[in-house]
């Protein structure tokens, strides 16, 4: 027995072989076709599940990313409380209280070190407006124009990026006479 071949093709009568041939492939295709179509649907859940998740992490950092570093930051503030609550005893000396408030600055520069931050102290440098920050200028002759006369306040690095400029003062050159 033999079945007409479809009206666009003129190749004559498909034996009931090739036409099982035929649906055999079909089905192959579509199961095919059907797994593929799940793999794509999983694949999309999972980019789903992985942007939900990423979303979760980046919300998670911006509340609890400083934890470490505040965490490490408290042993400073039980030290400045300590500090004051020794002040106001009977028998502090100033000598006590400086002896105090060094150890603790110490404490500060080793937590500034652990994280990365670095002082800029540009005493008797050239002055720099990308790390300092001239609040005025004053005449000198010990110290070279455009060089930095004095620092008001330190200015702060992390790593390579700027913090805070340091407030500085300026030399210029004396008026001549």
């Amino acid at each position: 027995m033999t079945l007409a071949a479809p009206d666009d093709r003129n190749d004559g009568p498909v034996s009931i072989e090739e036409y099982e041939a035929l649906n055999a492939k079909l089905t192959e295709a579509e199961t095919a076709a059907s797994t593929a179509r799940d793999g794509h649907l999983r694949a999309l859940a999972e980019l789903d599940n992985v942007r939900k998740r990423a979303e979760r992490e980046i919300d998670s950092a911006r509340k609890y990313g400083s934890e470490r570093v505040l965490g490490d930051l408290l042993a400073i503030s039980d030290s400045l409380e300590l500090g004051l609550k020794a002040a106001g005893a009977p028998e502090a000396t100033v000598q006590s209280i400086r002896e105090g408030m060094a150890l603790t600055q110490k404490q500060l520069a080793m937590f500034f070190e652990k994280f990365g931050v670095v002082a800029v102290d540009p005493a008797g440098q050239v002055f720099d407006p990308t790390y300092h920050e001239a609040v005025s200028a004053i005449p000198s002759s010990d110290v070279a124009p455009n060089h930095v006369l004095s620092v008001m306040q330190k200015g702060y690095r992390l790593h390579e990026r700027l913090l805070r400029p340091a407030m500085v003062i300026v030399a210029k050159a004396p008026p001549t006479s």
